[in-house]
């Protein structure tokens, strides 16, 4: 069973690329060309054409974080693994790969700015001014969790703390051998690869280093903050795209150990965990609207659009890349929540990584990996680490993307009067705010985190909305393969923010009750919005213009 919904899934998304990314490329007419942003706008901080291959590690590192760990993990242990498979697997074909494709390719038409200016451009400035607050505070929000992640993580595990570190000063070492000295990127990736990977024995075996990297969680809180605020504005070139781009090495790493073991051992593997468990996991975990909310990474995610837009586009060198980077690294992400969702299949729940420690998806993960890595002799100890540290670059890597992101947003929503040194610092204060601020004991962030999930896929819908008002008003074409995910996405959201504010608002948690009502006055404003300027507008100007041709 292991097998086959493996291959299934692989075969399908091979297929999506093949046709119907085609079919997308097309119709946006891309064309290698036209100057892309990162030509046109060259600064060599932010605009820099980059390599494909670079920019896929890039871009496919910032969006994967812990998201299409978690998701798929927590969602299959409330409903079982057959809703979360087929939400993968549709979802990434359909909906998230149409929504990260989409993203880029009209950033690229617009200079590189993020998809709010699709929303400014064609539906109005309101609207991008609504869309430009909420997009930042969902970015302060990931970076206050993520700090929080990372920071523990580092805590808790000394080699995988040591790695990090090790890993950000190769990424800088590796920026300037390729940009600077010149040197063929695949001898370079070839030299760097070894080191990284060897980090991890070492770390796990020598103790010094475990001594030596053992701080706290504050120390390690402030050390990150000082990592962030410098890759927020360093140029992309020197830490930010070269640490993306070796981390990815370490997806693609976890994901052919992965599918080696699968393809090998994927018949000694039960599956102890019901293909359906039932359509409400308990508290308001109803199969629609949750399931959707709760699988975002993997599926379909806002945050992509914001990365796709942000950081990747500034770097696209031939338009003919979205495809891969853009649509390409959506399906990658579905493969990693496909294998996320098999090891807790094997597993049969989410497991605890010690006694009195609460159940963990991250480690569930870890434990699955270690099976698939030992079915090759090595040990199973190194196996969690491994998969724990790849994991943890990720979570590192949307930390600091989802930084310089706040960065530009900012940026954006301030018509670029504040800097980039005084955007990263306010952005990093307020995450910090989220952090260290608490309500009794428990941080602020933790309260309103619960609508995180929810918030971000209402980004995803509303991006969808950008791209749905780029095509029809910008390219003149039809966009119903936008327009169904753009529904579907906002009328989900809407519902699940709707079960969140009717706990709330009762008495669970007060400030996140009023979060949600926000969020859904937000929603319906900006719908409202658009149907004016695409619709109203449009038959406004057809009534018009027939008068004219009767008179």
């Amino acid at each position: 069973m292991i097998l086959f919904l493996f291959l299934l899934a692989a075969v399908l998304f091979f297929l999506a690329y093949r046709f119907y990314g085609k079919w997308q490329a097309k119709l946006y007419e891309l064309n290698e060309k036209n100057k892309t942003p990162a030509s046109e706008l060259y600064d060599g901080i932010d605009y820099v054409p980059t390599h494909p291959f670079v920019l896929l590690g890039h871009h496919f590192s910032s969006i994967a974080g812990a998201g299409p760990i978690v998701g798929p993990i927590t969602a299959a242990a409330l409903f079982g693994w057959l809703p979360a498979y087929l939400w993968i697997v549709i979802g990434s074909i359909f909906i998230g790969g149409v929504h990260d494709f989409g993203a880029i390719v009209g950033s690229i038409r617009n200079k590189g700015l993020s998809v709010v200016e699709l929303v400014n451009r064609y539906v109005g400035k309101r609207a991008k001014v609504l869309f430009n607050a909420f997009a930042w505070f969902a970015l302060v929000l990931v970076v206050a969790a993520f700090l929080e992640l990372a920071a523990g993580s580092f805590a808790g595990d000394p080699a995988v703390a040591w790695s990090a570190v090790l890993y950000i000063v190769l990424a800088i070492i590796f920026g300037i051998l390729v940009y600077r000295l010149r040197l063929p990127l695949l001898w370079v990736t070839i030299i760097m690869l070894p080191l990284l990977i060897g980090s991890i024995f070492i770390g796990n075996y020598t103790p010094w280093i475990q001594e030596a990297f053992k701080f706290d969680v504050n120390t390690w809180r402030w050390i990150l903050v000082i990592y962030i605020a410098l890759a927020s504005v360093l140029p992309v070139w020197l830490l930010l795209q070269p640490r993306d781009y070796l981390s990815s090495w370490f997806l693609y790493s976890s994901l052919a150990i992965a599918t080696l073991g699968i393809l090998f051992g994927g018949t000694k593997f039960s599956v102890n965990l019901p293909a359906f468990k039932g359509w409400y996991g308990g508290g308001i975990n109803y199969l629609w609207p949750m399931l959707f909310i709760t699988v975002a990474c993997g599926a379909i995610s806002g945050f992509h659009s914001l990365v796709g837009s942000g950081t990747t586009a500034k770097q696209i060198r031939k338009e003919t890349d979205a495809k891969l980077i853009g649509y390409g690294g959506m399906l990658i992400e579905g493969v990693v929540a496909v294998v996320a969702l098999i090891t807790v299949m094997m597993a049969g729940k989410i497991l605890s990584p010690g006694p009195g420690l609460p159940a963990n998806p991250q480690y569930t993960y870890g434990v699955g990996f270690a099976k698939f890595w030992s079915l090759f002799g090595l040990p199973e100890k190194v196996g969690i680490s491994f998969g724990m540290f790849a994991l943890n670059t990720f979570i590192l890597t949307s930390l600091d993307t989802a930084t310089r992101l706040g960065r530009y947003q900012l940026q954006e929503l301030t018509f670029n009067k504040l800097d980039k040194y005084s955007s990263t610092v306010i952005t990093v204060a307020a995450s910090l705010l989220l952090v260290f601020t608490k309500s009794g004991e428990t941080p602020i962030w933790k309260l309103i985190w619960p609508v995180f999930g929810s918030a971000n896929q209402l980004t995803a819908g509303l991006a969808l909305l950008g791209i749905t008002a780029f095509v029809l008003k910008g390219l003149k074409k039809k966009a119903w393969f936008t327009t169904i995910p753009m529904v579907f996405m906002i009328a989900t959201t809407i519902v699940a923010l709707i079960l969140l504010a009717r706990v709330n608002l009762k008495g669970a948690t007060l400030p996140l009750g009023v979060i949600s009502v926000i969020l859904i006055v937000l929603a319906v404003w900006l719908v409202v919005e658009a149907y004016f300027a695409l619709v109203v507008k449009k038959a406004a100007k057809e009534v018009t213009k027939k008068a004219e041709e009767k008179a």
